[in-house]
């Protein structure tokens, strides 16, 4: 092995440093986004909202401004330093979640809620080129899915601390509080992270010209591709699940199932721990394992596991108790994840270097647009509709209705697997 190659082997300690850095920051940035569902209840009660206006300010008011955002603020970063977009980004969401607390009216909530989305569009493009650029292909499995754990370890601490905040004191100190940590963490990215040079850790065969790429240029690059623009769309139908039933989580549990603030904040906080915790970290290395010997395993992983997923969310839906509802969500919260890494290291893997954040941005913005956007939207608006003939179980019956993205989720994923098999095979790996 030559010295460059070792040293494309083995990311050194500065590496770590800085994906730990970008971890907490992406921790913050789901406890931010996640605080308004965790305390869906105290909210409802305080400023009299329906599920469907819950729904609408957690999905497609915070998508639309989250996700269209991402693409300038993409275009930006793959041309700036990426570090200080990152950077001010964590500064204005982490304010705008502070305006959230102070919110008197639903329309005050609104407008702080959409301020939140345009903060965090700056937040996940950039890290996900970022970490590619300080860790070498072999490696960049574990790297983002150890970057993927910040969603578990940020909704866990938020209903851990929101909840607890909010038992405590009320749902606008938790707010406030959790908000005011991402300041501080916006000045430690300046003073810990390094921007990296662009594509330096790619093998010479994937290594794009050194010009500044352009939007239509990149734009085009991710859309004809049909690999990359099914991973999205799997992802997006995933998310349509995740996000969904994510959203009213805390509120069916408390409002259908009987839990209380205070339970919540221990036994719902390590299911996610735990359970999103320990299936993004399998995840990632799972996919170190299997994508070597084929690269259809970017896909056909998330297949399987969200195929066995299904049983446990039908059950947790029908649990008429929390403990019993508890216990079964571990198996969703566990399986219903391995499809972030993959989809994530799949298009960086396919992306020139000097594409990476737009690349990443493109991604979000279809997988979010359709799984944030409209997933907590329709389970809001399908409990609202059942609300009058059904009102102790309108939530439950919304979370069966999310059940055929499922299929439509592991559908998309082995298509995306013959197509990935047979780039593969055109590619000359025998393996495929």
């Amino acid at each position: 092995m030559t010295c460059d190659e070792s040293a494309r082997a083995a990311p050194g300690a500065r590496a770590w440093a800085v994906l730990a850095m970008l971890c907490f920051v992406y921790v913050l940035n789901f406890l931010d986004r996640q605080l308004l569902s965790i305390l869906a209840k105290p909210i409802q009660d305080s400023l009299h909202i329906s599920d469907g206006q819950l729904g609408r300010i957690g999905g497609l008011y915070f998508a639309l401004f989250y996700c269209l955002i991402s693409i300038p603020v993409g275009w930006l970063a793959d041309r700036t330093n990426r570090v200080k977009v990152l950077s001010l980004a964590c500064a204005l969401w982490s304010a705008a979640t502070m305006a959230c607390g102070l919110s008197a009216s639903y329309p005050q909530l609104v407008a702080a809620r959409m301020t939140v989305g345009v903060g965090e569009a700056g937040g996940v493009p950039p890290s996900y080129a970022i970490i590619t650029d300080y860790f070498p292909a072999r490696r960049r499995g574990s790297a983002l899915a150890l970057f993927n754990l910040g969603p578990p370890i940020g909704q866990a601490l938020g209903v851990a601390f929101g909840a607890s905040i909010a038992a405590a004191y009320s749902w606008r100190h938790a707010f406030v509080l959790l908000g005011a940590v991402g300041l501080f963490a916006a000045l430690s990215v300046i003073l810990v992270v390094r921007e990296p040079p662009r594509g330096g850790l790619d093998t010479v065969e994937t290594h794009a010209p050194a010009e500044k790429a352009g939007f239509r240029e990149t734009f085009l690059a991710f859309f004809s591709r049909p690999a990359l623009v099914l991973v999205a769309l799997a992802s997006g139908a995933t998310q349509m699940v995740t996000y969904g039933a994510g959203n009213f989580t805390s509120l069916i549990l408390m409002r259908e199932k009987g839990m209380t603030l205070k339970a919540l904040a221990l036994y719902y906080a390590l299911v996610v721990a735990v359970g999103m915790g320990g299936g993004i970290f399998a995840s990632g290395l799972a996919i170190d394992h299997f994508t070597p010997r084929s690269k259809a395993a970017y896909a056909l992983i998330p297949a399987v596991t969200l195929a066995i997923a299904v049983p446990f969310f039908v059950g947790f839906a029908w649990a008429p108790s929390w403990p019993l509802a508890i216990a079964l969500l571990l198996g969703p919260t566990f399986f219903n994840y391995f499809y972030l890494s993959s989809a994530v290291a799949l298009v960086q893997q396919e992306s020139a270097p000097n594409q990476r954040v737009m690349a990443g941005a493109l991604l979000l913005l279809v997988m979010n647009l359709i799984g944030l956007g409209l997933g907590p939207t329709y389970v809001g608006w399908i409990s609202d509709q059942l609300h009058a003939a059904h009102p102790h179980n309108s939530l439950q019956l919304a979370f069966y209705a999310l059940t055929p993205f499922y299929g439509l989720a592991i559908v998309l994923f082995l298509w995306l697997a013959r197509v990935l098999a047979r780039e593969g095979r055109a590619a000359g790996d025998p393996i495929q």
